[in-house]
Order: C-alpha cells, then structure tokens, then sequence
C-alpha cells in the first residue's frame, strides 16, 4: 500500500485530517438535518416549542436521564460482547460507543460503525469485533421485531390500517425468494460477509457463551423500553391524552416499519417520519407535533451523544505498531 511508504510522522498526518474530517462531516450532517430539514422546518419547530411552553426543568433533566440511561445499556451491552474475545473496561467502551456513532452518523444505516469499532483493536480481532457488532444490532433487531410484531397485531385489531394486498403479496415473494437464496447459501457456503461465510457467522455466534448472550438480550430489551417510554413521555407533555399501551402499540409499531423499510441516509428521516406521521395520524396525533417529537429524539439519542463522541474520535491515537 502507498501508505506503508510514509513516515510515522506523515502518516500521524493522515490520522488527524481523518479525524478531522469525520468531526466536521458528523456536524455538517447534523446542519442538514436540523436547518435544511424538507419535514420539519427548523424555525417552525424553534417556535411550536416556544408556544407549547413544555421544556421545564424538570422535563429536561428527566429526558436527558433517559438518553443517559438508554447509552448505559448501549455501552454495557458492548462491553459485555467484546468480553466474549479480549477484556476492556466499561471507559473504554464508553469511548469506542460514542465515538463510532460519531464517526458512523453520516453513514448510509451507520454502516461505518462496524469500520469504526473494529479500528480500536489490533488486526488480527478486526473480523471478530465486526462480528460481535454485527450480533449486537441483530439482537437489537430481534427485540424491535418480536414487539414490533406484538403492537402492530394489537394495532390493527384497533384501527384501520391502509393496506395495500397486492403490494405485500409481492413483499412476501420477495421475503421468500430471499429466504430460499440464504438458505441455499448457507447449505453451499457461497455467501460471505467480510469474507466469513454465513456457516462461519453462525459458529462465532454459537461459541459465545450463553451467558454473554442472555445478557446481550436483556440490555437490548431494557434499550427498546426505555427509548420507546422517553417516547410516550413526549407525547404526554404536548399534551396527547393517550394511554400507555395504546401508546405502546403505535411506538412499536412504528419501530417495526421504521426498521425494515430499506433506506440509505439520504432518504432515512423522510420515510421514518412518514411512518410516524401516518401512524399516529390515525390516533389523533397532529403533525406537527410528532415530527417534532421525533426530532427531539434524534436530537437527545443520536446527536448528544455524537457531540461528546467527537471528543473521543479527536483523541483517538493508533498504536505506532498499527501506523508502521
């Protein structure tokens, strides 16, 4: 590689204009977000915020505990994951958490957290901490679908969804086709990820302790519950009468859809804030008033955290073993 002819010095360089870069890139996406938002108009939300008069102290500090809380899980169920290859402490975790969401933010389905995490550990544990992230989404994943599967039956049982037979027969022929092509690679071991075959990636995960993985699961559970009441508890001081399992089955719901329609980043708000709307259209929920709540959110889970991620991204140094 070009780069195995630089000096350390030049190759520090490099380092730092890296960092650099994903900082300023992370916070420019940011800006586009919040100031050339197509859903939401930045200064409409400033002033139904200022007009609703909802933000006491109070309020504050107990979303933000909630953020808190929601991260904690986050940083413990990666720590608990790594622990299953090499030991780190919960600061370090703390550190590779927030400064992979800081460096994967702008990333198409935060793709560049996987590229993120790994490049904190020494290469031959590379492919292994793509994998244990790779296991940690999809354990985030199963949660969000198992609830997500409850609350919509529950929903649909209660309100007249719009649905479109013709289009999910098509969906469910997909899945299958799909679903018949995984299974054929599996059985011929022809589909790799990071050069592990599928048969490769369900070994690693099965040579994870039980134990590891139990507790992978509860802290995902305990995430998807607090993230989806920090949620409910917005919706109550805009002042939405709403119980908490009617709130429930349209939170979940929404999470589900949100999930699983493909998107890439570009698009990745406009549709899951079309989700939203619609969703809670049919309970009441005005417009406005959801989008506004769902930017909140980013703004408390993603953005927050992504800003003292910053810090840690700005001070990451590689070993002068990984530079040489």
């Amino acid at each position: 590689m070009m780069l195995d002819s630089l000096s350390y010095k030049t190759k520090q360089f490099f380092v730092v204009l890296i960092k650099l870069s994903i900082v300023v890139g992370a916070f420019y996406f940011i800006y586009l977000k919040l100031i050339e938002n197509e859903t939401l108009d930045f200064r409409v939300f400033v002033d139904f915020l200022n007009k609703k008069e909802v933000f006491s102290l109070k309020n504050i500090l107990f979303l933000l505990f909630l953020s808190i809380f929601n991260w904690f899980f986050e940083i413990l169920k990666w720590h608990n994951l790594v622990s299953s290859i090499t030991k780190i402490s919960f600061k370090t975790g703390l550190e590779q958490s927030l400064g992979a969401l800081t460096a994967s933010l702008f990333t198409p389905n935060r793709i560049g957290e996987y590229g993120a995490k790994a490049i904190y550990y020494p290469s031959e544990l590379r492919k292994k901490v793509m994998l244990l992230n790779l296991v940690s989404n999809m354990m985030q994943m199963a949660v969000t679908t198992v609830f997500g599967i409850i609350g919509l039956l529950f929903f649909m049982t209660q309100y007249h969804l719009e649905i479109d037979f013709k289009k999910a027969l098509y969906a469910l022929t997909l899945l299958m086709l799909v679903g018949a092509f995984f299974l054929f690679s599996l059985q011929h071991k022809a589909f790799e990820i990071k050069g592990f075959s599928i048969k490769k990636i369900i070994d690693f995960i099965k040579n994870i302790r039980k134990t590891i993985i139990f507790k992978t699961v509860v802290f995902s559970v305990l995430r998807y519950f607090i993230f989806s009441f920090q949620l409910y508890y917005l919706l109550h001081i805009f002042g939405v009468s709403i119980s908490y399992p009617n709130a429930m089955m349209v939170i979940t719901s929404m999470y589900l859809l949100s999930s699983v329609i493909p998107s890439v980043f570009i698009f990745d708000v406009v549709i899951k804030s079309g989700v939203a709307v619609y969703l809670f259209s049919l309970i009441g929920v005005n417009e406005l008033t959801i989008l506004s709540i769902i930017m909140i959110m980013w703004l408390l889970n993603f953005v927050l955290p992504s800003v003292f991620g910053s810090y840690y991204v700005l001070n990451f140094n590689f070993s002068k073993e990984q530079t040489e």
